[in-house]
Protein backbone atom coordinates (compact mmCIF):
# COMPACT_ATOMS: atom_id res chain seq x y z
CA UNK A 1 0.00 0.00 0.00
CA UNK A 2 1.29 3.99 -0.50
CA UNK A 3 3.32 2.75 -3.73
CA UNK A 4 1.36 3.18 -6.66
CA UNK A 5 2.03 5.99 -8.51
CA UNK A 6 -0.43 8.85 -8.24
CA UNK A 7 -1.27 12.33 -10.23
CA UNK A 8 0.75 15.20 -9.88
CA UNK A 9 -0.21 16.70 -6.37
CA UNK A 10 1.90 19.31 -4.04
CA UNK A 11 1.90 17.28 -0.91
CA UNK A 12 3.12 19.70 1.55
CA UNK A 13 4.77 17.85 4.90
CA UNK A 14 5.03 19.76 7.89
CA UNK A 15 7.22 18.67 10.60
CA UNK A 16 8.02 19.97 14.06
CA UNK A 17 11.36 18.32 14.20
CA UNK A 18 14.27 17.32 12.24
CA UNK A 19 13.60 14.37 9.56
CA UNK A 20 15.87 11.96 9.07
CA UNK A 21 17.25 11.57 5.21
CA UNK A 22 16.18 8.28 5.39
CA UNK A 23 12.55 8.99 6.56
CA UNK A 24 12.26 11.79 3.94
CA UNK A 25 13.19 9.37 1.08
CA UNK A 26 10.71 7.01 2.18
CA UNK A 27 8.07 9.52 2.30
CA UNK A 28 8.88 10.83 -1.29
CA UNK A 29 8.74 6.99 -2.62
CA UNK A 30 5.02 6.72 -0.84
CA UNK A 31 3.82 10.01 -2.43
CA UNK A 32 5.40 8.45 -6.02
CA UNK A 33 4.56 10.98 -8.61
CA UNK A 34 3.58 13.71 -6.20
CA UNK A 35 5.56 17.05 -5.57
CA UNK A 36 6.51 16.43 -2.14
CA UNK A 37 7.77 19.59 0.24
CA UNK A 38 8.71 19.33 3.71
CA UNK A 39 9.19 21.80 5.76
CA UNK A 40 10.26 21.77 10.19
CA UNK A 41 8.45 24.26 11.45
CA UNK A 42 10.01 26.82 14.19
CA UNK A 43 8.13 27.58 17.49
CA UNK A 44 6.70 30.75 16.53
CA UNK A 45 7.42 30.97 13.09
CA UNK A 46 4.83 30.38 10.88
CA UNK A 47 4.63 28.54 7.67
CA UNK A 48 5.81 30.92 4.62
CA UNK A 49 1.63 31.23 3.28
CA UNK A 50 2.78 30.40 -0.15
CA UNK A 51 3.41 27.30 0.63
CA UNK A 52 -0.06 26.61 1.92
CA UNK A 53 -1.04 28.57 -1.00
CA UNK A 54 0.13 25.65 -3.68
CA UNK A 55 -0.39 23.00 -1.44
CA UNK A 56 -3.11 20.61 -2.88
CA UNK A 57 -2.14 17.94 0.01
CA UNK A 58 -1.12 18.87 3.95
CA UNK A 59 0.18 16.44 6.70
CA UNK A 60 0.62 17.97 10.18
CA UNK A 61 0.63 17.89 13.47
CA UNK A 62 0.00 21.48 14.84
CA UNK A 63 0.00 24.04 11.85
CA UNK A 64 -2.61 24.79 10.17
CA UNK A 65 -2.79 27.64 7.60
CA UNK A 66 -5.49 30.80 7.57
CA UNK A 67 -8.58 29.72 5.41
CA UNK A 68 -7.71 32.25 3.13
CA UNK A 69 -4.24 30.61 2.17
CA UNK A 70 -6.22 26.97 1.85
CA UNK A 71 -7.68 27.25 -1.50
CA UNK A 72 -6.49 24.65 -3.20
CA UNK A 73 -6.26 21.83 -0.56
CA UNK A 74 -7.55 19.00 -0.94
CA UNK A 75 -7.71 16.99 2.16
CA UNK A 76 -5.85 17.84 5.41
CA UNK A 77 -4.05 14.45 7.35
CA UNK A 78 -2.89 15.05 10.75
CA UNK A 79 -0.40 12.85 12.54
CA UNK A 80 -2.45 12.86 15.61
CA UNK A 81 -5.53 10.99 16.62
CA UNK A 82 -7.01 13.27 18.40
CA UNK A 83 -7.78 16.89 17.48
CA UNK A 84 -8.88 18.77 20.45
CA UNK A 85 -5.65 20.79 20.26
CA UNK A 86 -6.96 22.35 17.16
CA UNK A 87 -10.56 22.29 17.51
CA UNK A 88 -10.94 26.42 18.19
CA UNK A 89 -8.67 26.85 14.85
CA UNK A 90 -10.56 28.39 12.18
CA UNK A 91 -9.60 25.31 9.41
CA UNK A 92 -12.17 23.34 11.75
CA UNK A 93 -14.58 25.67 12.56
CA UNK A 94 -15.04 27.80 9.29
CA UNK A 95 -14.07 25.45 6.74
CA UNK A 96 -15.26 22.35 5.09
CA UNK A 97 -12.20 20.92 4.17
CA UNK A 98 -12.08 17.03 4.65
CA UNK A 99 -9.17 16.36 7.69
CA UNK A 100 -8.56 12.85 8.54
CA UNK A 101 -6.74 11.49 11.45
CA UNK A 102 -4.11 8.93 12.14
CA UNK A 103 -6.40 6.75 14.19
CA UNK A 104 -5.46 3.50 14.39
CA UNK A 105 -1.32 3.21 14.08
CA UNK A 106 -1.05 3.71 17.89
CA UNK A 107 -2.40 0.50 18.48
CA UNK A 108 0.39 -1.66 18.43
CA UNK A 109 2.76 0.40 20.70
CA UNK A 110 -0.40 1.55 22.99
CA UNK A 111 -0.88 -1.80 23.75
CA UNK A 112 2.49 -2.95 24.12
CA UNK A 113 2.98 0.26 26.54
CA UNK A 114 -0.35 -0.77 28.45
CA UNK A 115 0.36 -4.38 29.34
CA UNK A 116 4.22 -3.52 29.91
CA UNK A 117 2.49 -1.44 32.74
CA UNK A 118 -0.13 -4.37 34.07
CA UNK A 119 3.07 -6.09 34.56
CA UNK A 120 5.32 -4.27 36.18
CA UNK A 121 2.72 -3.57 38.51
CA UNK A 122 1.54 -7.38 38.58
CA UNK A 123 4.96 -9.16 38.66
CA UNK A 124 6.28 -6.52 41.37
CA UNK A 125 9.21 -5.63 38.89
CA UNK A 126 10.32 -2.18 40.53
CA UNK A 127 11.33 -3.70 43.73
CA UNK A 128 13.00 -7.14 41.76
CA UNK A 129 15.06 -4.29 39.41
CA UNK A 130 15.62 -1.82 42.74
CA UNK A 131 17.38 -5.42 44.48
CA UNK A 132 19.25 -5.73 40.92
CA UNK A 133 20.76 -1.79 41.43
CA UNK A 134 21.65 -2.62 44.58
CA UNK A 135 23.08 -5.71 43.92
CA UNK A 136 20.89 -7.43 46.44
CA UNK A 137 19.82 -11.36 45.87
CA UNK A 138 16.55 -10.64 47.75
CA UNK A 139 14.59 -13.48 49.70
CA UNK A 140 11.35 -14.25 47.76
CA UNK A 141 9.15 -13.62 50.25
CA UNK A 142 9.42 -9.81 49.52
CA UNK A 143 7.72 -10.42 46.18
CA UNK A 144 5.06 -12.84 47.05
CA UNK A 145 2.16 -10.05 48.77
CA UNK A 146 0.68 -8.82 45.58
CA UNK A 147 2.01 -11.20 43.07
CA UNK A 148 -0.33 -12.33 40.52
CA UNK A 149 -0.89 -13.16 37.05
CA UNK A 150 -3.63 -11.55 34.29
CA UNK A 151 -5.09 -15.06 33.52
CA UNK A 152 -8.52 -15.03 34.31
CA UNK A 153 -8.67 -11.01 35.02
CA UNK A 154 -12.08 -9.43 33.29
CA UNK A 155 -10.92 -6.01 31.34
CA UNK A 156 -13.16 -3.25 30.67
CA UNK A 157 -12.38 -0.82 27.55
CA UNK A 158 -13.83 2.53 27.36
CA UNK A 159 -13.84 3.29 24.08
CA UNK A 160 -13.11 0.31 21.61
CA UNK A 161 -11.53 2.06 18.72
CA UNK A 162 -8.38 0.95 17.35
CA UNK A 163 -5.97 1.26 20.51
CA UNK A 164 -8.90 -0.88 22.33
CA UNK A 165 -9.13 -3.21 19.78
CA UNK A 166 -5.18 -4.10 20.32
CA UNK A 167 -5.26 -3.56 23.90
CA UNK A 168 -7.78 -6.26 23.71
CA UNK A 169 -6.42 -8.77 21.42
CA UNK A 170 -3.27 -8.81 23.62
CA UNK A 171 -5.04 -9.25 26.62
CA UNK A 172 -7.00 -12.31 25.29
CA UNK A 173 -3.38 -13.75 24.90
CA UNK A 174 -2.99 -13.63 28.11
CA UNK A 175 -5.94 -15.18 29.21
CA UNK A 176 -8.06 -12.36 30.15
CA UNK A 177 -11.46 -11.74 29.22
CA UNK A 178 -12.48 -8.47 27.56
CA UNK A 179 -15.45 -6.36 27.84
CA UNK A 180 -16.12 -3.16 25.56
CA UNK A 181 -17.61 0.33 25.89
CA UNK A 182 -18.89 2.49 23.02
CA UNK A 183 -20.66 5.72 22.62
CA UNK A 184 -23.05 4.65 20.22
CA UNK A 185 -25.09 1.07 20.15
CA UNK A 186 -23.08 -2.05 18.29
CA UNK A 187 -25.48 -4.59 18.12
CA UNK A 188 -25.13 -5.93 15.09
CA UNK A 189 -22.00 -8.14 13.24
CA UNK A 190 -21.51 -5.27 11.07
CA UNK A 191 -21.94 -2.38 13.37
CA UNK A 192 -18.89 -4.05 15.26
CA UNK A 193 -16.31 -4.28 12.26
CA UNK A 194 -13.39 -1.79 12.49
CA UNK A 195 -14.39 0.37 9.80
CA UNK A 196 -11.02 2.91 10.33
CA UNK A 197 -7.39 2.23 9.13
CA UNK A 198 -6.01 -0.99 10.78
CA UNK A 199 -2.46 -1.92 11.19
CA UNK A 200 -2.20 -5.59 8.96
CA UNK A 201 -2.01 -8.40 11.86
CA UNK A 202 -3.58 -6.39 14.49
CA UNK A 203 -6.69 -5.12 16.56
CA UNK A 204 -9.88 -6.76 16.19
CA UNK A 205 -11.29 -5.85 12.46
CA UNK A 206 -14.82 -7.55 12.82
CA UNK A 207 -15.54 -7.05 17.02
CA UNK A 208 -15.45 -10.75 17.99
CA UNK A 209 -13.10 -10.54 20.99
CA UNK A 210 -15.42 -9.04 23.44
CA UNK A 211 -18.02 -11.47 25.58
CA UNK A 212 -20.49 -8.07 26.03
CA UNK A 213 -20.36 -4.86 24.54
CA UNK A 214 -22.31 -1.75 26.14
CA UNK A 215 -22.80 1.86 25.79
CA UNK A 216 -23.98 4.58 26.31
CA UNK A 217 -22.23 8.49 27.42
CA UNK A 218 -24.69 9.12 30.33
CA UNK A 219 -23.41 8.33 33.56
CA UNK A 220 -25.40 5.54 34.30
CA UNK A 221 -24.70 3.47 31.35
CA UNK A 222 -20.62 4.73 32.02
CA UNK A 223 -21.57 3.25 36.23
CA UNK A 224 -23.22 0.19 35.13
CA UNK A 225 -20.16 -0.49 32.84
CA UNK A 226 -17.74 -0.12 35.70
CA UNK A 227 -20.37 -2.25 37.70
CA UNK A 228 -19.06 -5.57 35.91
CA UNK A 229 -16.69 -6.69 37.85
CA UNK A 230 -14.03 -5.49 35.95
CA UNK A 231 -10.30 -6.05 36.98
CA UNK A 232 -8.69 -3.56 34.64
CA UNK A 233 -10.36 -0.52 33.28
CA UNK A 234 -8.61 0.97 30.18
CA UNK A 235 -9.45 4.60 29.10
CA UNK A 236 -9.09 5.25 25.74
CA UNK A 237 -11.80 7.87 24.69
CA UNK A 238 -11.19 11.27 23.14
CA UNK A 239 -11.81 14.32 25.08
CA UNK A 240 -15.01 15.88 24.25
CA UNK A 241 -17.18 17.61 26.94
CA UNK A 242 -19.40 14.44 27.44
CA UNK A 243 -16.05 12.80 28.56
CA UNK A 244 -14.08 15.47 30.51
CA UNK A 245 -14.16 14.37 33.97
CA UNK A 246 -16.04 11.59 33.48
CA UNK A 247 -14.26 9.35 35.80
CA UNK A 248 -14.05 10.48 39.44
CA UNK A 249 -14.79 9.41 43.19
CA UNK A 250 -17.69 7.64 42.55
CA UNK A 251 -17.37 6.39 39.62
CA UNK A 252 -13.54 4.98 41.30
CA UNK A 253 -16.37 3.44 44.36
CA UNK A 254 -18.29 1.42 42.19
CA UNK A 255 -15.19 0.24 40.02
CA UNK A 256 -13.54 -1.26 43.35
CA UNK A 257 -17.06 -2.85 44.81
CA UNK A 258 -17.62 -4.53 41.88
CA UNK A 259 -14.14 -5.92 41.85
CA UNK A 260 -14.01 -9.49 40.36
CA UNK A 261 -11.12 -10.82 42.53
CA UNK A 262 -11.39 -9.04 45.67
CA UNK A 263 -7.99 -10.19 46.63
CA UNK A 264 -6.63 -7.14 43.98
CA UNK A 265 -8.20 -3.79 43.71
CA UNK A 266 -9.12 -2.16 40.28
CA UNK A 267 -6.14 -1.14 37.95
CA UNK A 268 -6.85 1.84 35.82
CA UNK A 269 -5.30 2.41 32.47
CA UNK A 270 -5.78 5.66 30.93
CA UNK A 271 -4.06 6.57 27.22
CA UNK A 272 -6.27 9.05 26.12
CA UNK A 273 -6.38 12.90 27.98
CA UNK A 274 -5.65 13.41 31.67
CA UNK A 275 -9.03 15.67 31.65
CA UNK A 276 -10.95 12.19 31.26
CA UNK A 277 -10.06 11.56 34.77
CA UNK A 278 -10.63 13.74 38.40
CA UNK A 279 -7.09 13.65 39.04
CA UNK A 280 -7.42 14.29 42.86
CA UNK A 281 -10.35 11.77 42.77
CA UNK A 282 -7.55 9.37 41.18
CA UNK A 283 -5.06 10.63 44.00
CA UNK A 284 -7.47 10.00 46.90
CA UNK A 285 -8.80 6.72 45.38
CA UNK A 286 -4.67 5.41 45.27
CA UNK A 287 -4.24 6.51 48.68
CA UNK A 288 -7.46 4.97 49.98
CA UNK A 289 -6.62 1.86 48.54
CA UNK A 290 -9.90 1.99 46.31
CA UNK A 291 -7.78 1.22 43.40
CA UNK A 292 -4.68 -1.16 43.08
CA UNK A 293 -2.68 1.70 40.85
CA UNK A 294 -2.57 3.04 37.76
CA UNK A 295 -0.21 3.54 34.65
CA UNK A 296 -1.27 7.23 32.94
CA UNK A 297 0.38 7.59 29.94
CA UNK A 298 -1.69 11.33 30.04
CA UNK A 299 -1.99 13.32 33.04
CA UNK A 300 -3.92 16.98 33.93
CA UNK A 301 -2.08 19.56 32.77
CA UNK A 302 0.78 18.41 31.01
CA UNK A 303 3.65 18.83 31.81
CA UNK A 304 3.14 17.68 35.23
CA UNK A 305 4.46 20.06 37.52
CA UNK A 306 7.36 18.53 39.80
CA UNK A 307 5.37 19.18 42.80
CA UNK A 308 2.09 17.54 41.57
CA UNK A 309 0.79 14.90 44.53
CA UNK A 310 -0.21 12.52 41.39
CA UNK A 311 4.13 11.77 41.22
CA UNK A 312 4.05 10.29 44.98
CA UNK A 313 0.58 8.28 44.64
CA UNK A 314 0.90 4.71 45.26
CA UNK A 315 1.65 2.09 42.84
CA UNK A 316 1.72 4.58 39.71
CA UNK A 317 3.39 4.22 36.65
CA UNK A 318 3.67 7.95 34.79
CA UNK A 319 5.32 8.48 31.34
CA UNK A 320 5.26 11.78 29.34
CA UNK A 321 2.47 10.93 26.44
CA UNK A 322 4.65 9.02 24.77
CA UNK A 323 3.05 5.57 24.62
CA UNK A 324 2.20 5.48 21.06
CA UNK A 325 5.91 6.51 20.12
CA UNK A 326 8.05 4.56 17.21
CA UNK A 327 10.31 4.77 14.55
CA UNK A 328 7.00 2.84 12.45
CA UNK A 329 4.78 5.57 13.85
CA UNK A 330 5.75 8.43 11.13
CA UNK A 331 5.63 6.27 8.13
CA UNK A 332 2.17 4.48 9.39
CA UNK A 333 0.75 7.97 9.64
CA UNK A 334 1.54 8.90 5.76
CA UNK A 335 0.41 5.52 5.00
CA UNK A 336 -3.30 6.74 5.76
CA UNK A 337 -2.60 9.75 3.81
CA UNK A 338 -1.27 7.77 0.78
CA UNK A 339 -4.78 5.76 1.18
CA UNK A 340 -7.07 8.47 1.32
CA UNK A 341 -5.70 10.66 -1.94
CA UNK A 342 -5.93 7.99 -3.98
CA UNK A 343 -9.41 7.44 -2.21
CA UNK A 344 -10.26 10.84 -2.71
CA UNK A 345 -9.34 11.04 -6.51
CA UNK A 346 -11.20 7.46 -6.69
CA UNK A 347 -14.64 9.65 -5.29
CA UNK A 348 -14.16 6.68 -2.51
CA UNK A 349 -15.13 8.37 1.39
CA UNK A 350 -11.98 9.05 3.35
CA UNK A 351 -10.52 6.41 5.68
CA UNK A 352 -10.12 7.82 9.26
CA UNK A 353 -12.65 11.18 8.12
CA UNK A 354 -12.65 13.83 11.25
CA UNK A 355 -16.71 14.49 11.76
CA UNK A 356 -16.92 18.28 12.71
CA UNK A 357 -20.28 17.86 14.31
CA UNK A 358 -19.29 15.00 16.43
CA UNK A 359 -15.57 16.37 17.56
CA UNK A 360 -13.58 13.34 16.09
Amino acid sequence: MGDAPLPAEHVLIVFYMHMPEPLQEEFRRKFAGARVTIHKSEPGKPVPPELYQSATVLVTFTDLPDPKDATNLKFIHSFSAGLDHLMQHPILRETDIPITTSSGIHGPPIAEWTVMNWLVSSRQYVKTYEAQKAHVWADKSQFMHGLHDQVGKKVGILGYGSIGRQIARVSIALGMTVYAHTASPRTTEESRRDTHYIVPGTGDPDGSIPVSWHHGTDRESIRSFLALGLDHLVISLPLTPETTYLLGPEEFAILSDNCHHHATKPYVTNISRGKVIDQKALIEALKSGVLGGAALDVTDPEPLPKDNPLWDAPNVQISPHMSSLGNEYWPRSIDIAVLNLGRLQRGEPLVNAYNRRRGY
